[in-house]
């Protein structure tokens, strides 16, 4: 008998955060071992329990407070704002760094306006210039005369995002061109024990943790600013790292400390998401702001250099979690893993600001939103403040005009409050009156994993439910849009496959005010 006749009914509640109903399609079976957010796989697993042991990851709760932003923002700001490159040399004389009207208070607004619940500033970008004045380096805001050498733009970014209810989430390069140059980058040194923080001349610091951790040269160099960061600027939400390697030649080639890097952050940082080189949140796999059609949060990881988490499968292979994927990763895969995507994409063209760029339209926005939210992912969307220190007014617009078209798009859910009933394998709303549908949200409780692996969606016309809209994969958000509105009292979500406990936390349903 296919699993999608087997599921029965086991318990309804309401959740309090969303408001929405959560229904417990459960398939029978014995009770699923210790739920976990990794669990190893090997080579001798069949298909079958390759499958049951995906349908006992779960997410931690760190990982569940990320999912639920949806919309965050990063901002591009550094030396390259001041000299037109996207990747900047390493070499470039402080003083070019002059955002003389800076105004993060600006920036906090503009995105509490549109709608972000988090924002992630460039610290240190792949040139290794630094927006606070770091003790480590003196490729700094504190060598440029920007407010006589007084500037901090990271003291001012994390105040303001603070004010205007804004998390706060920070971007520090592994690549650091400068130290390449000058420095400690890919120097050949030996990873041993590290005291971190490492004094210095002058230290003004009086107490605080200390740890001991394996590291090169440069690894301790990260490991001082990630301390210098997470104690003096936090609290962080989340720390975002590439796995980008410096422009060097490849037998220079830096091994990150990333063992290191995630225990201090852990520890210093226990409620921040790391991310996309972590273990909390991975890189979609393009910068286009698109997750695939069906994207899975439990994925096949392999663990490699250090510590670091990376995908067992291609960046750019179509499907990341279903049972072929499972397959497909076997023979490199250490561990399933609760590691979802975050969809990034630029506002412009380009990461950093260029006066000759435009910001994208109000339609190829929602078109992102769609794709990334509505696909089971975080959107990511980069606005770089200018060489003001300010987002551009044309940016700032957009970013209220996006906010606005997506609030009609899904306007009031017609489903809050509408008599909804329960039976093997289905959730049926009774709005009450034929109402037109052309928006549909559907969302797992994800706190039991992502179990639903295709969904259908009708409703009754004429007497017999007919066939509307289906779906595969769930997880924390899928919105369906359908071509044309469809008028009809009730609505119907069936589930026709799951891994095992499909919990059906929302089933929403819109007519948009276009």
């Amino acid at each position: 008998m296919p699993l999608s006749r087997r599921l029965f009914v086991t318990a309804a509640a309401t959740l309090a955060a969303s408001g929405s109903t959560s229904f417990a399609l459960a398939a029978p079976g014995g009770p699923a071992a210790e739920p976990d957010h990794r669990i190893p796989v090997s080579p001798d697993d069949t298909p079958e329990e390759l499958v049951a042991k995906a349908s006992q990851v779960r997410p931690t709760d760190r990982q569940i407070a990320w999912q639920r932003l949806e919309r965050t923002a990063f901002l591009h700001f550094g030396v390259n704002t001041f000299t037109g490159l996207e990747w900047g040399m390493g070499d470039e004389d402080p003083d070019v760094f002059q955002p003389v009207g800076l105004d993060t208070d600006q920036w906090a607004r503009a995105l509490r306006d549109g709608g972000f619940k988090l924002a992630i500033l460039t610290v240190k970008h792949h040139d290794g210039f630094v927006l606070y004045p770091s003790r480590y380096t003196s490729h700094t805001v504190a060598s440029s005369s920007w407010r006589d050498g007084q500037g901090d733009v990271l003291r001012s970014f994390a105040d303001s995002m603070r004010r205007y209810g804004i998390k706060v989430g920070v971007y520090i390069s592994p690549a650091d061109e400068n130290q390449y140059l000058d420095g400690v980058y890919a120097n050949g040194s030996a990873r041993y024990e590290r005291t971190i923080p490492t004094p210095v001349a002058d230290d003004d610091r009086s107490g605080g943790p200390q740890f001991t951790l394996p590291a090169t040269d440069y690894g301790a160099h990260m490991l001082n600013q990630l301390y210098e960061v997470l104690t003096e600027y936090g609290p962080v939400d989340e720390v975002w790292f590439d796995g980008a390697q410096g422009r060097i030649p490849p037998d220079k080639v830096e091994k990150y400390d990333w063992d290191s890097w995630y225990a201090l952050v852990r520890a210093l940082a226990p409620d921040a998401s790391i991310a996309v080189s972590g273990p909390d949140v991975r890189w979609v796999g393009n910068e286009g702001g698109s997750a695939r059609e069906n994207e899975w949060s439990v994925v096949p990881v392999t663990e490699k250099d250090n510590g670091r988490m990376d995908f067992a499968l291609s960046y750019d292979a179509p499907d990341m979690g279903g049972r072929d994927a499972l397959v497909a990763a076997q023979p490199v895969a250490d561990f399933l893993q609760w590691w979802p995507a975050e969809s990034d994409v630029s506002i412009r063209d380009g990461w950093f600001y260029h006066a000759d760029q435009q910001p994208k339209t109000v339609e190829q926005l929602t078109d992102i939103y769609f794709r990334s939210v509505g696909r089971n992912s975080v959107l990511l969307l980069n606005i770089p403040p200018d060489t003001q220190g300010l987002l551009p007014a044309a940016d700032v617009a957009r970013l209220r005009e996006f906010r606005e078209r997506v609030d009609r798009e899904l306007p009031e859910d017609l489903a809050r409050g509408a008599r909804v009933t329960t039976s093997p394998g289905t959730v049926t709303v009774d709005l009450g009156a034929a109402r037109e549908v052309d928006r549909i949200r559907l969302a797992e409780d994800i706190r039991y994993g992502q179990q639903v692996e295709s969904v259908v969606i009708e409703a009754q016309r004429g007497g017999t439910w007919q066939r509307v809209t289906e779906a595969g994969t769930l997880g924390a958000s899928r919105i369906l849009l359908l071509p044309a509105p469809v008028r009809a009292r009730r609505w119907r979500l069936r589930v026709t496959r799951s891994r095992r406990a499909a919990r059906i936390a929302q089933f929403a349903l819109y007519r948009s005010q276009l």
